[in-house]
């Protein structure tokens, strides 16, 4: 199971060099080239950045229900191969209007398989072992992909050889089918018991332990039995006004962090000195950025520690106006600062988010927010191109949405050293609101601490 982690890690974090804005710019200004995109065409270059975030707005809305449906693993794996297949027919584009929807298809499978992995892990997972795959597991190969970026760009100027390079990556998760186990949280869900049972038996060989003779009880199985039939939709995220509030809050939350991480990342070839250096500059600051946001939800309370990394990278982003122009360096240091604060926030919600949401609607509540993080990325490179009227303008913007959504994150439930819910009567309410601890919810956080080893590197 262990060894699943680590596959299941490099098998989402691989795949996320390629979604970073930096590539999509990139591509976008050889696109330029290639086809004569200026003048009366000009609008076409930042319309395929757009139209790639197009893609992974449909990819969020759908692959929630598709996961939910059909599985986390099968989901996974088959936008891995639509995000590859469609990669590489894109190195083949003989327009502008071919690659854009081929570009459209490539974001819709990229986030998929990010939410399903990302979903499939926090399920798979104990408590511990849950909060380091979804930081440092899943972001530090991300951070290091993004690190290779600038080499890449740097020594492959043609965008066809560079995008092949990009997509060859892919074909490497194709083992991983054998390795990586399907959720048991989703299975038991879906009355697949005997199923469910033999991944956790085998969780709990490779650790080296004893798994009791009986691991669910008949009489819960029977009940789940009885209500596996029922389907659930994404009209279930507002069935009651407690799920409704945090849903509304989650997209709030997700759209304006959304805003300023690619807002950041847009921006970095408009910073003093050299493209490649800062952008190099922006991953970097990504690595401590994902150890700090590891140590904060291992230790401190969700909400807290969200709130802390909001409000330092949106004032950091409101002092840059007041840099002297001629101190360039410091401005620079302001916006990786601002990018470690938003980074984190970024690497936190993701975890937040799935501990807040039940796992009947697990999968759909975290594509709910993402799709609305989508939106913020649809809506990020408009912010960039304000920087045309006011230099600062951007940062001003994204700095007052930032603290905003810290300020907000403060009435969201905490999640920390609480189980996972599993309906949606067991999910923990909105601050103001009166919680009344369901009954399963204890038996689930007391059968965890009866046998911890157990749950070492599973949640079941």
């Amino acid at each position: 199971m262990k060894q699943a982690v680590v596959q299941l890690s490099f098998a989402t974090g691989i795949w996320e060099w390629k979604a970073i804005a930096s590539v999509v710019r990139r591509l976008s200004c050889s696109l330029s080239l290639q086809w004569n995109l200026v003048c009366d065409n000009d609008w076409k270059g930042p319309l395929s950045t757009s139209l790639f975030f197009v893609g992974v707005l449909l990819g969020s809305f759908v692959s929630g229900q598709l996961s939910d449906k059909f599985g986390r693993k099968n989901v996974l794996f088959a936008t891995l191969a639509m995000q590859t297949g469609f990669s590489f027919v894109q190195v083949f584009s003989t327009s502008w209007e071919m690659f854009s929807v081929f570009f459209v298809l490539v974001g819709m499978g990229q986030i998929s398989n990010y939410v399903a992995a990302f979903v499939l892990g926090t399920e798979i997972l104990g408590k511990s072992i849950r909060v380091l795959f979804c930081t440092l597991g899943v972001c530090i190969f991300y951070a290091f992909g993004y690190m290779l970026l600038p080499l890449f760009a740097y020594f492959i100027r043609d965008w066809r050889m560079l995008l092949l390079a990009l997509t060859l990556p892919g074909l490497l998760c194709i083992p991983l089918w054998w390795v990586i186990p399907e959720s048991p949280r989703w299975l038991i869900s879906q009355g697949r018991f005997q199923e469910a049972e033999d991944i956790i038996r085998k969780a709990a060989k490779t650790n080296g332990l004893t798994a009791p003779d009986v691991i669910l009880d008949p009489s819960e199985l029977q009940d789940l039995n009885s209500q596996k039939q029922q389907t659930y939709t994404i009209l279930d995220l507002m069935k009651t006004r407690n799920i409704l509030t945090i849903t509304i809050m989650s997209v709030i939350l997700w759209m304006i962090i959304s805003v300023g991480y690619f807002g950041l990342s847009l921006d970095t070839p408009n910073l003093h000195g050299d493209v490649y250096v800062n952008c190099f500059l922006s991953a970097v600051i990504e690595v401590p950025a994902y150890v700090i946001s590891w140590l904060l939800l291992r230790n401190l309370p969700r909400r807290y520690s969200m709130a802390a990394a909001l409000f330092l990278g949106g004032c950091v982003l409101l002092f840059i106006q007041l840099v002297p122009s001629h101190i360039r360096a410091l401005s620079i240091l302001l916006v990786m600062l601002g990018k470690f604060g938003i980074t984190s926030a970024f690497s936190m919600v993701y975890v937040y988010t799935a501990e807040l949401y039940p796992t009947v609607v697990r999968n759909m509540g975290v594509g709910a927010s993402s799709m609305a993080s989508r939106l913020g990325s649809i809506l990020s490179p408009y912010f960039v191109y304000l920087g045309a009227y006011d230099r600062f303008l951007p940062y001003i913007l994204m700095g007052s949405l930032t603290v905003l959504s810290g300020i907000l994150t403060l009435f969201l439930p905490e999640s920390y050293g609480m189980p996972l819910p599993d309906t949606i009567d067991q999910m923990l309410l909105v601050k103001g609101l009166e919680y009344r601890p369901a009954p399963s919810s204890t038996r689930d956080s007391k059968e965890e601490e009866e046998n911890p080893e157990i749950f070492k590197s599973t949640a079941f």
